[in-house]
């Protein structure tokens, strides 16, 4: 991996971006906040979610997972699960939610929102498309074209906040998914991505040229690593950096995407049965509080003396 160089793998230039995408979260958040009409004060926990994205963004696109997702197809869907299963929804509740009030209001995203309605659409939009990039003539044509490649990850991206929103509802007026419908939710995104995670487990051979075919492999390497570094050196594909096979590197690969789904969504569902649990405890505790005052006001005087 040295021989990439300190760029390739740590890419200082993302780390500066990053530092200056916190920067201007904490000035609006706190500095500029009062130039906003339904402004309230930072939390502590939106300003520790924002933080723990940004480090997140950066393990998945900035640091050596990034160049190891296009040596490793085991890295990729690692990389993936990151950003779009753990990354999203944490930056979601990282924003507060007068900022995404104010998001929402302009043009373009409103009428991103408005067509987005239905919970049903946001979550078959991420699976489908999810699901699409892994066919094997797709991944490689977009796997090997920068400009595929970053705008797929931009629609993901965005489809990911789609999928997460009616979970997370930052803003207070969205209407809300709750009861049974959360479950329901949770688990047929865990069901519509199990094909994708299936077919690539299960498969006898391996699917992507990427990851197969040398010239593929390199052409793909290069939308991780500059060309610079890239020049001079003699690759003939992932055999170089690791010795599983190109097969269990892609059953790996399946099964990683496929457990950390299963981790983020048991917890999502643990703070679904949390949140409901504490509810009942706060209606249970209002209405004995409520009863207490109600005999006391009915009892007689003459007792009560």
């Amino acid at each position: 991996m040295g021989i990439f160089g300190f760029n390739a793998l740590w890419s200082p230039f993302f780390i500066l971006s990053i530092v200056l995408i916190t920067i201007l979260y904490f000035l609006v958040t706190i500095k500029w906040r009062n130039r906003f009409s339904e402004s309230r004060k930072l939390t502590k926990k939106e300003a520790t979610y924002f933080i723990l994205a940004m480090i997140l963004l950066y393990i998945a696109k900035g640091s050596p997972v990034e160049v190891l997702s296009g040596i490793m197809f085991s890295m990729h869907m690692t990389q993936m699960a990151i950003l779009y299963l753990v990354f999203t929804p944490i930056l979601v509740m990282g924003i507060p939610d007068w900022i995404w009030k104010v998001f929402i209001k302009l043009p373009v995203v409103k009428q991103m929102f408005a067509i987005m309605t239905k919970p049903i659409v946001k979550l078959l939009a991420f699976n489908v498309l999810f699901s699409m990039y892994h066919i094997p003539t797709v991944f490689d044509h977009v796997r090997t074209d920068a400009v595929l490649h970053n705008l797929f990850t931009v629609i993901l991206f965005m489809l990911a906040v789609f999928m997460w929103w009616p979970l997370i509802k930052p803003v207070d007026e969205d209407v809300e998914l709750s009861g049974l419908k959360r479950i329901g939710y949770i688990l047929g995104s865990a069901v519509l991505l199990t094909p994708a995670c299936g077919l690539i487990i299960f498969a006898e051979n391996p699917l992507y040229a990427t990851y197969y075919d040398s010239s593929t492999w390199l052409k793909a390497l290069a939308l991780c690593v500059p060309a610079s570094s890239l020049s001079g050196l003699s690759l003939s594909g992932p055999e170089l950096f690791t010795s599983m096979s190109l097969q269990n590197d892609q059953q790996l690969g399946g099964v990683v995407m496929k457990i950390i789904q299963e981790i983020v969504f048991g917890i999502a569902l643990a703070s679904l049965f949390f949140q409901w649990y504490r509810k009942d405890q706060d209606q249970a505790q209002t209405q004995t509080e409520s009863q207490t005052s109600i005999g006391y006001k009915t009892a007689d005087p003459k007792l009560v003396e």
